[in-house]
């Protein structure tokens, strides 16, 4: 019974389906499954989605129908984690968002799936998020990252504007920034002082551990 559930929950992830991941992570809870071990269902599922993006067998869609579909279970999994006291090895601890006027969330929620999938510890703070809201959250959770997504170029600016304020607050030798977004350039995050950039959510990951030296 217990196979069945992971299985389903795998199949929930690589065939996009919300509903089925729901269900299937609140079976997880209620039939005391070990929730690491959905955890792991979970990442290996979005792991094969994001590696069939990378070599062109999927799309843009098929990526972000998976890491919605991942981002609706995750939470159920990791209250239960949370409640039972069980950690998993951790790769770094990611601060992520939208910057403030963009509320285009498509690219930073992938990012974010993938980021978790990896193994790292991941707070997204959604869209439209204001410089010291990032500030507060980089403090509280201790981040080793800070992904800055912004897809407007009116709104680019606004990932200079919290480097800088990273840097008066004496934060910035504390956390490495990775920018991306769809405004983003590889010019541009040099310029502003970001510590790396890809425009792909599989190479933000990549990024991430090599930032973090995993």
């Amino acid at each position: 019974m217990g196979a069945e559930v992971l299985e389903d929950l795998k199949k929930a992830i690589l065939q996009y389906n919300s509903e089925l991941a729901v269900s299937s992570a609140k079976k997880v809870v209620e039939q005391k499954l070990d929730p690491l071990k959905a955890l792991d269902v979970m990442a290996e599922a979005i792991r094969q989605v994001g590696d069939g993006y990378g070599k062109g067998e999927l799309w843009l869609p098929d990526l972000v129908g998976a890491g919605e579909t991942m981002s609706d279970a995750m939470p159920i999994i990791e209250e239960e984690i949370k409640k039972r006291g069980m950690k998993r090895k951790s790769l770094g601890t990611v601060v992520i968002g939208t910057v403030y006027g963009d509320i285009h969330s498509i690219g930073k929620t992938m990012v974010a799936s993938l980021l978790a999938a990896e193994g790292f510890d991941v707070h997204d703070l959604g869209i439209n998020v204001k410089p010291e809201t990032y500030i507060a959250a980089v403090r509280e959770y201790k981040a080793d990252l800070l992904g800055l997504s912004a897809l407007l170029t009116v709104t680019a600016s606004e990932q200079k504007n919290i480097i800088q304020t990273l840097r008066k607050e004496g934060l910035l030798d504390k956390v490495k920034v990775m920018v991306g977004g769809g405004a983003i350039t590889q010019e541009f995050a040099d310029s502003i002082g970001a510590d790396g950039y890809d425009p792909t959510a599989p190479g933000a990951v990549k990024l991430a551990r090599s930032l973090v030296g995993k």
